[in-house]
This record gives C-alpha cells, sequence and structure tokens, in this order.
C-alpha cells in the first residue's frame, strides 16, 4: 500500500490531491513540517532532508511534491490521463509548468513571504524582501494568466498534474491576500470545486504544518 507523509502545507496538500483525483487506497501518515516530527530517526531514515511530502510505493521512497504526483498519474492513473503521454510535446509543456511552479511561484515568491512573515523567527522579518516577492509572483503568474487566456487547462484539452501545482500555489496566494486578475480567479474557483480536491483539502489542513 502507498504511503504519504504530511499535511498542513500547500506542497503536501498537492499529493494528497493527486491520490484522491487518482481514486488510490492509501494510508495517510499527518505530520507537520515544524511540528517536530520530521526530526526524528525515523524520519530521517526515510528522507534526510527531514522534509514532506514523502511517499512510500513499496520500496520506493519518494520526496519533492512535483516529482510524487508526477509518479502517481505515470505509475497509479491508467484511464485518468492526468499527465501527458510520454515522449509527446505535451509530456514536455507539463515539465515546464511543473518547473515554473516549482521555482518562479514556489520557491522565489511564495516561500520567500512565507519565511519573513509566518516563519519570522526564524529567518528575520525582512518587509523589503516580502514586498519584492509580491511584486515576482504577480508578475510570473501574469504568464500564467495569459496563457489561460484562450484555453481551460495548461496543457491539453483536460485537468493534469500541472493544473494541480498553479492550484495549489494560487491557493497559497490568496492566504497571503496577493490578489488574482479574473481570469486567474475564474480558474482557480473551478479546479478547488473539483470533488477531489475538496476531500483532499480538509484531510491535509485537518493539521497544522507547525511553526
Amino acid at each position: 500500500m502507498i504511503t504519504v507523509w504530511g499535511g498542513g502545507t500547500q506542497r503536501t496538500l498537492r499529493v494528497h490531491w493527486m491520490c484522491h483525483e487518482l481514486d488510490i487506497d492509501y494510508r495517510s501518515e499527518l505530520i507537520g513540517s515544524r511540528t517536530g516530527a520530521t526530526n526524528t530517526e525515523s524520519f530521517r531514515a526515510l528522507n534526510p532532508k527531514e522534509k514532506i511530502p514523502v511517499l512510500m510505493d513499496g520500496d520506493l521512497v519518494l520526496t519533492e511534491s512535483a516529482a510524487i504526483i508526477t509518479y502517481l498519474a505515470e505509475h497509479h492513473g491508467q484511464g485518468k490521463n492526468l499527465i501527458p503521454e510520454a515522449g509527446s510535446q505535451d509530456k514536455a509543456r507539463y515539465d515546464q509548468w511543473l518547473a515554473f511552479v516549482q521555482m518562479e511561484l514556489d520557491a522565489h515568491t511564495l516561500y520567500v513571504i512565507r519565511k519573513h512573515r509566518d516563519l519570522a523567527h526564524l529567518y528575520g522579518e525582512g518587509p523589503g524582501a516580502i514586498k519584492t516577492a509580491i511584486a515576482g509572483f504577480q508578475k510570473q503568474v501574469a504568464v500564467a494568466a495569459q496563457h489561460l487566456n484562450d484555453r481551460a487547462f495548461l496543457v491539453g484539452d483536460h485537468f493534469s498534474g500541472a493544473d494541480l501545482m498553479l492550484t495549489s500555489a494560487l491557493e497559497w496566494a490568496k492566504a497571503y491576500d496577493i490578489p488574482l486578475d479574473p481570469g486567474l480567479t475564474e480558474y482557480h474557483e473551478r479546479q478547488i470545486s473539483r470533488p477531489a480536491y475538496i476531500v483532499a483539502r480538509k484531510h491535509n489542513f485537518s493539521i497544522s504544518a507547525g511553526a
């Protein structure tokens, strides 16, 4: 049986959401990122980085949310069409959007805000850094907004893991009161109305990430 460790963050939500989209019967270990649960010897044996989410499927242990959702869609998503065909141009576009969300929207902007707002006691207050990160997010997310002007989904004509990743970033931005343009707002609202998202969100945020 697949086991997923982690809860309380947008990064962990991505994995729970994909599991529910694929109707996977999995075991969930809800632990927060800053609760001490990732600093134990047993958890470090799973992930020496002491980070969540982590997935175990048989003898495979996988970390990083984008890698996990891609693996799940490829190996447990038969008939669900949540990832383009391997080797296709759409698969290259899918990979591009996942990298875009991971770097431009998550690591370079939203997580900078988290570090200097939610985790200021660890990283220090940084109003200038937060202001720059918000501006950077708005600049980069406008690229996605423009791409979605004449289409319903990031890749192809149906929902995929790329949309799951972008939606998680938009949810994170909303939590920080970063305004979204009307087109992105409509796109975001469509994705979060998906039944799998609703169930996964309730489960994922039944615990706190910790501080």
